[in-house]
């Protein structure tokens, strides 16, 4: 899925003589802590409320406040993937999309990311989870996936965690089966290291109660009470790559 199939119809961008007090009322209305300013269709950067709060007039414009704009972006055919990585790089409630000219054609917000990935068929299937520990230099998905495949299994998807200071990595593979016990055994035959499995389950209602959790919090919590830097939910959930064989290749590639 690509960034121009994730843009939000409803989230306007602010222009440079829309005021402070406009931006704070849009970022409540919309339960967001950036927008996007444009000057027509060029794209200008976003603004933050925390910048917002820092005007010493609300009622002053955005234009008294070029300085404070991020120029982050993301292209309009970037993978949704790629936009999660700058969104939790950078901290941002919103990413704005850009065509090939870098006109501006709209923004994502979180919340529309993580519905589309409670909606992933790794989400929606059950199945069983395995988590391996692999040396960097061993790691081999096409090995893997042949061992679990011989089990007239599939891989519903699959991410990996490692540290830059570690010669170790995480392997987390969720399978389209709940009995995992004959594909454990063959992987331990060629000395893998399986640290966790679970069978029979589910992540939709994991997903779910953590969009759920994250979007109260955007409802409690007033904006002009939460800083940017609060809203920065990737790294409390499972990001995990979609299971057709034709993207494993292209992920590999």
């Amino acid at each position: 899925m690509l960034a121009e199939e994730l843009i939000v119809d409803n989230i306007p961008p602010l222009r440079m003589e829309d005021t402070g007090e406009t931006a704070l009322q849009w970022m409540d209305d919309f339960k967001i802590s950036h927008l996007s300013v444009v000057n027509q269709f060029e794209f200008l950067g976003t603004i933050s409320e925390s910048d917002i709060l820092g005007m010493a007039d609300l009622g002053e414009k955005i234009s008294g406040y070029k300085e404070l704009l991020n120029p982050v972006f993301v292209t309009q055919r970037q993978h949704i993937f790629e936009v999660v990585k700058v969104v939790n790089d950078h901290s941002l409630s919103i990413i704005p999309v850009l065509d090939s000219q870098e006109h501006y054609k709209g923004s994502i917000t979180i919340a529309q990311i993580m519905e589309i990935i409670a909606d992933m068929p790794v989400a929606n299937n059950p199945g069983g989870i395995l988590v391996l520990e692999l040396n960097h230099n061993d790691y081999s998905l096409q090995e893997i996936a042949g061992i679990i495949e011989g089990h007239n299994a599939k891989i519903l998807g699959s991410f990996v965690t490692s540290s830059d200071d570690s010669t170790k990595m995480q392997l987390t593979i969720k399978i389209n089966k709940t009995d995992l016990h004959a594909i454990i055994t063959t992987l331990q035959r060629f000395e893998y290291n399986i640290i966790f499995f679970e069978e029979n389950s589910d992540f939709t209602d994991d997903l779910k109660d953590r969009f759920d959790s994250f979007m109260s919090y955007l409802n409690v919590y007033p904006r002009a009470n939460a800083s940017a830097d609060c809203l920065h939910p990737f790294p409390a959930f499972y990001i995990f790559c979609s299971c057709s064989e034709s993207d494993h290749q292209h992920h590999s590639n």
